[in-house]
Parts: structure tokens; sequence; C-alpha cells
């Protein structure tokens, strides 16, 4: 803990006796406005209610206050907190190298790869690596990364253009949205125009 001016800086939520100020703004277990009123008064509240006094914005003018049962807050808190983490997605930036005269084969298993990173929903950074000579011929490695971005077109599109790094082109790919299924087949023939009634 740090001390300030010979206080203690807590980021802890302050609760019941802990809260020092001479009057809170009150809020019910409902969440219905009490108004203001002593600290006194809303400690008595509380302990009347078998329910904690919570400071819920200490920086409000004067603070508000919220009687509720504070372990049970705590831990759904906690829970909530949990699950958002479980629901965030994990972006994942796999790396690809290639060389400007990369041989056909190795074309087609590095191409292999992006796409098995675009279709579990990774993004791909690119890298196209000029050696010697090769430095002064960028607009074949330009070539390679348009060519691997069409190729792959129907799983990801271009993030982050290509662009000259020292002696690297680098180039980011992302995936379309969520990791593809397989596509339903006749979807064009959904619907149909109803006949005309003749007349």
């Amino acid at each position: 803990m740090s001390r300030t001016r010979g206080e203690l800086i807590s980021t802890e939520t302050r609760i019941n006796e802990r809260i020092r100020v001479p009057e809170v703004r009150l809020v019910g277990p409902n969440g219905e406005q009490v108004g203001i009123v002593r600290i006194e008064d809303a400690l008595r509240l509380a302990r009347e209610a078998d329910l904690d006094l919570v400071e819920v914005a200490a920086q409000a003018r004067p603070p508000v206050c919220k009687l509720m049962d504070y372990g049970k807050f705590k831990y759904e808190s906690a829970q909530k907190a949990r699950e958002s983490r479980r629901n965030q997605q994990q972006t994942v930036i796999k790396e690809q190298k290639l060389r400007p005269k990369i041989d056909p084969h190795d074309y087609e298993t590095k191409k292999g790869h992006v796409t098995r990173f675009l279709g579990q929903g990774h993004k791909v950074k690119v890298t196209i690596m000029f050696r010697g000579r090769e430095q002064s011929r960028p607009e074949l490695g330009f070539r390679l990364l348009q060519r691997l971005a069409e190729d792959v077109g129907e799983l990801g599109y271009v993030e982050a253009t290509p662009k000259q790094d020292g002696r690297n082109m680098t180039m980011v790919l992302a995936p379309n949205k969520k990791p593809q299924k397989a596509p339903r087949p006749q979807q064009e023939a959904q619907q149909e125009p109803a006949p005309e009634p003749a007349g």
C-alpha cells in the first residue's frame, strides 16, 4: 500500500464502518432512491435490513452508497468477470514467411498453412524476406502478397496492406467473421416468386 500525506490509499470498496463521511446519497436494496441521509442513519438502516452499506460511487458528492448483501455482490461480480473473460475471443496472430522467388510447391504448402490459420479464426502476418539484389525488386514481393490474398479471399481479407519494412515486406490477413461452416446447398433457390393469379 502506498501512503499519501499520511493516508493509506486503498482501491478496495469501502463498506459499513469504513465509510467515513458525514452523509451519503442512499440507494435501497432494490435500486430505489432513498435520498441524502446521515451516515449513522444509513448504517442503522443497513443493520435493520441485515445488509451491508456499500460505497458504489466514491467520487460523487456526497458519495453514493447502496444497501446490499456485499458477500453475494462480490461473488456475482467475480462470476461475471470470469464469464466475460471466457467469452473474449483470444486473437492469435500466426506468421508465415515467404521468399520473393518461391518454388510453386513451397507456395502451395505456405498457402495451405495460411488457409488453415484463417479457417481456425486466426489472423496471419505474411512476411516476404528479401535478400541481396532482391531488395531492388519490391514489386516481386508485392505481387506475391496480392496473389496470396486473392487465393485465400474466401476465408480472409487484407487487414493491413503490404508495406516495406527494411529487408522485409509484410501484410496482415484477417479471417472473415467466424470460422466458416460448410456452405448450405441451393441457397439461391430459397425463395421462388409465387405464381401470379390468372386474371
